[in-house]
């Protein structure tokens, strides 16, 4: 268990400051080399797979290929849509892009996977998209839905690879087949330590998807799962900086919750609380805002914890959520009905054990296991 605390004031106290993310210069996104890209898809009729995240530095890469005369076709866009303005879970349209005349096509509600009308005319598909390395960031169930429509039609697949700025652990509890959702779709812990060119590989590898994918990866350059990685651009409306990114795979599991992560504030995935928690000084009122139209407990002052001037431990950390069940004291509501707790753990488990009292030391030890099984899996694909 890492050393950390949190204290009256309800700020989280735990690595000093000097160890903040800084963005190294050497290192290249894979779309970047754009010499190699421009040779795979030369002469051919392109789709791909793009969000406000895929930028050659202030660049949008739609804009650089069709600078470069690269017939793109469409433009396929994931959750929160190709601008990446959209809500967690709201629904996104398919429609026109205004700047380049393109149809975009969304990948999100119903047509998660592209079918073949879509894909239509399409010679290769280009896939583009920042991940943060956490298991229900749905970016990853994208990217398995459209390797599996192109594998099935004989579509190649180019990722352009790009840094997971959570690398450099890996936690949390597998997978569990009976809690498979577009929130967590493969065997694996919480935080897997893997570029989405890396996961893709396993995708085709570990036989995820039926048919094998014509894939190749345009790796990094200057990079290794341990590198410092700063995100140029919010990956969503709700991860607005390195620390959020950084706290989001311990944090979001209050999601299930009836607490509140800062949704509607102007630091989501950074503050929790709830008006019935009583710990600590440190408020927040939620309100209709930019990412959150309708945040949880809207309009009500919320006291809690303020994680935003922290630094997170390399690891899962349980405690905060541990102590809001003890000290809410509606155990029978605390975890939202809707079962979407158990989607986010992969399991039933780790719930029960909250609930039965457990500490975080003891809870970590039931999933030790699975984790090295599955970093002996994760080693066949790593290629930094």
């Amino acid at each position: 268990m890492a050393s950390c605390s949190y204290g009256g004031t309800n700020s989280y106290s735990g690595l000093d400051d000097s160890s903040k993310t800084i963005v190294p210069k050497q290192v290249r996104v894979g779309a970047e080399n754009m010499l190699n890209l421009l040779e795979l898809v030369k002469d051919k009729k392109v789709g791909i797979v793009a969000n406000q995240t895929s930028v050659i530095g202030s660049t949008h890469l739609v804009d650089s290929l069709i600078a470069s005369k690269v017939d793109i076709l469409k433009v396929f866009s994931p959750e929160h849509g190709f601008r990446g303005d959209a809500d967690a879970g709201e629904k996104v349209n398919s429609s026109v892009d205004a700047k380049t005349g393109l149809p975009l096509v969304s990948l999100y509600g119903k047509n998660k996977k592209p079918n073949g009308e879509q894909l239509k005319g399409i010679e290769v598909m280009i896939f583009d998209l920042q991940d943060v390395g956490v298991r229900f960031y749905t970016y990853i169930s994208t990217l398995h839905y459209v390797m599996e429509a192109c594998a099935e039609i004989g579509i190649p697949v180019i990722v352009l690879d790009r840094p997971n700025p959570n690398a450099h652990y890996i936690d949390g509890p597998l997978l569990e087949t009976a809690q498979k959702s577009f929130i967590g779709m493969h065997p694996v812990p919480v935080v897997y330590g893997m570029t989405i060119g890396e996961y893709a590989q396993m995708i085709n590898g570990e036989k995820w998807i039926s048919t094998h994918c014509d894939l190749t990866i345009i790796l990094c350059e200057g990079y290794a799962h341990g590198t410092p990685y700063s995100l140029p651009v919010a990956p969503s409306p709700n991860l607005r900086t390195d620390n959020a990114i950084a706290w989001y795979p311990s944090l979001c599991f209050f999601e299930g919750t009836l607490v509140s992560v800062g949704r509607g504030t102007e630091s989501p995935f950074e503050v929790v609380g709830h008006p019935t928690y009583k710990k600590g000084e440190f408020t927040f009122t939620p309100k209709s805002s930019y990412g959150a139209k309708d945040p949880l407990l809207k309009g009500e002052l919320c006291r809690g914890i303020d994680f935003r001037d922290s630094i997170p431990p390399n690891q899962l950390y349980l405690d905060p959520l541990i102590d809001f069940y003890k000290e809410l004291g509606s155990k029978p509501t605390f975890f939202l009905k809707n079962n979407f707790f158990d989607l986010l753990a992969g399991n039933t488990t780790l719930r029960k054990r909250i609930e039965q009292g457990w500490s975080e030391d003891q809870i970590r030890v039931e999933w030790q296991e699975g984790i090295e099984q599955f970093k002996l899996t994760r080693s066949k694909y790593l290629l930094y």
